[in-house]
């Protein structure tokens, strides 16, 4: 039996040979799950001795975190 508020995860979308339909499934699945913007823009590193303050490490650490989980889709 299900229970409230289980749901099904979506399936990554597979290629089948048609390039321009895939990347849009694509673009919008990665788009729910909130990766688009590291496809996107990539993970920005600081200038060599710049130090980062505590929030800029929590925002470097979680765009890293991020791209990570969108290579592994």
């Amino acid at each position: 039996m299900a229970t409230e508020g289980a749901f099904v995860q979506p399936a990554v979308p597979r290629f089948d040979g048609h390039y321009s339909h895939w990347a849009m499934l694509m673009e919008n699945f990665l788009r729910s799950k909130e990766y688009w913007v590291v496809v996107e823009n990539g993970v920005s590193a600081a200038a060599e001795g710049v130090t980062l303050s505590e929030a800029q490490k929590k925002t470097y650490e979680e765009q890293k975190l991020k791209d990570l989980k969108a290579k592994n889709y």
